[in-house]
């Protein structure tokens, strides 16, 4: 590859304006080394919905696999702090806090996720994924008692800092 065909680094927008794509099309991880490090957090959320027996059998911690909810946190955790792994484009960071909460709904177990820092670069995907691998956790701890279950809803729901501010879903109180 010869580095002369390439953005430099610092350098904004690539083809069609696009901040991941390169003058040539290339993907490409955005250089945010310029960026002033401001405090940011996200916050997302989904749901997975199961017979009211498995939701039964967590609430009472009576599933096969142990713990549900606790294995779950802790999955959600160790998945936001390796999203730079799993998402091509997304930097490593070096985050602040990430928390994970659980609700209670009629049919299903809402997962609501946060991830803050203080950094260059925003926590969305970071709240996602730590929410994501929670609700799949969920799946795994307690599939012996349902396997029909259904993940879904999984969305940011707001996130504070950077450049474009405050955020919050349009649908959120």
């Amino acid at each position: 590859m010869n580095s002369s065909t390439t953005d430099s680094p610092g350098s904004g927008a690539g083809a069609g304006g696009l901040t991941h794509i390169d003058a040539r099309g290339s993907a490409r991880m955005v250089d945010v080394g310029a960026k002033p490090a401001t405090p940011r957090l996200a916050v997302a959320s989904g749901r997975i919905r199961m017979s009211q027996a498995a939701l039964n059998a967590i609430k009472a911690g009576n599933a096969p696999k142990g713990d549900v909810l606790g294995t779950a946190r802790i999955a959600g955790i160790m998945a936001a702090k390796r999203t730079g792994d799993l998402i091509p484009m997304c930097h490593p960071l070096a985050l602040d806090a990430v928390a994970i909460d659980f609700a209670w709904e009629q049919d299903a177990i809402r997962v609501t996720a946060s991830a803050s820092l203080t950094g260059k670069t925003g926590v969305e995907m970071e709240a996602i994924v730590a929410a994501t691998i929670a609700l799949v956790t969920i799946y795994d701890m307690a599939k012996a008692l349902d396997k029909a279950m259904v993940i879904e809803q999984v969305r940011l729901i707001e996130k504070r800092g950077g450049k474009s501010g405050h955020w919050r879903a349009p649908d959120i109180a």
